[in-house]
């Protein structure tokens, strides 16, 4: 009884938050206010202690212009804890708008929506992808493609990082800094998450969202580290494959790290 009771506070929590947060986020993308790109950082955070999801960071996020980052893939909490950390923008299936009250708030944060399997839409997609970083917005890229079990990074795909390439523009000199960010869901309660809870890490697609929150709910504390690793740098002519296999190498080395308990913490978020 006392954990529903502590569940329905946490929704209630977030849902307050929302309702006092979006008519200001709204006006802010109306008027193009910078304020749009922050409070979307300060629903996160708060959602995120809400939920019981404890950030330790390690590393700084890459100062350079222009900037896409390159995280492994786990479930929608990755979004969230992403969010807390920095002033970003997500890339997400077109899909995605039309959930219930999801579609709405990546509408808020001012989500880039795309249709993977139309390919003669690829190319307006990808530009404003490249506009978007070309206006100093940092853009968050899961080049998996898909949620992965939390325990390993899938291959990534080069394809997607078409819009690193299309950023470059004209400029022969320019280039696109890619940053690999690992995220590992590490502890539940403050003991090591064992395969039993792994499924609160992941969230495979035949899982329904709300048993999924739930069991995140009721696990109360779970600690996610998250790791923001040495940028790539992209110049105009390199390998697509190239800059894929290296996020992949990185992130894939950035979360055994984590998930095996070799890295003492130093920050929290």
């Amino acid at each position: 009884m006392i954990d529903w009771i502590r569940i329905i506070l946490s929704l209630f929590a977030i849902f307050l938050t929302t309702l006092a947060l979006a008519p200001l986020q709204i006006l802010a993308l109306y008027f193009d206010w910078p304020l749009r790109r922050r409070l979307p950082r300060l629903w996160h955070r708060v959602s995120c202690r809400m939920l019981g999801l404890r950030i330790h960071s390690h590393g700084v996020l890459d100062t350079r212009r222009p900037l896409m980052i390159a995280a492994n893939h786990a479930s929608w909490k990755d979004i969230l804890v992403l969010g807390a950390l920095a002033d970003v923008v997500f890339i997400a299936k077109t899909e995605v708008a039309a959930w219930p009250v999801f579609g709405t708030l990546a509408k808020l944060q001012k989500t880039i929506f795309v249709v993977r399997e139309e390919k003669r839409r690829t190319g307006d997609q990808v530009n404003e992808i490249a506009a978007r970083m070309s206006d100093g917005e940092v853009v968050v890229l899961f080049p998996e493609g898909t949620t992965s079990d939390g325990n390993r990074v899938l291959a990534t795909k080069s394809s997607l990082f078409g819009a690193a390439a299309a950023a470059l523009g004209d400029d022969p000199d320019a280039v696109v800094h890619v940053q690999p960010v690992s995220i590992a869901f590490t502890r539940v309660q403050g003991m090591p998450m064992g395969r039993y809870h792994r499924s609160i890490a992941g969230w495979p697609g035949d899982v329904t969202m709300l048993p999924h929150l739930v069991g995140v709910l009721k696990a109360a504390a779970i600690d996610v580290d998250v790791t923001f690793g040495e940028a790539v740098e992209y110049r105009r002519g390199e390998s697509r494959k190239l800059l894929a296999a290296t996020i992949e190498s990185r992130l894939r080395a950035m979360l055994l790290v984590h998930l095996r308990g070799r890295y003492k913490r130093t920050d929290e978020a």
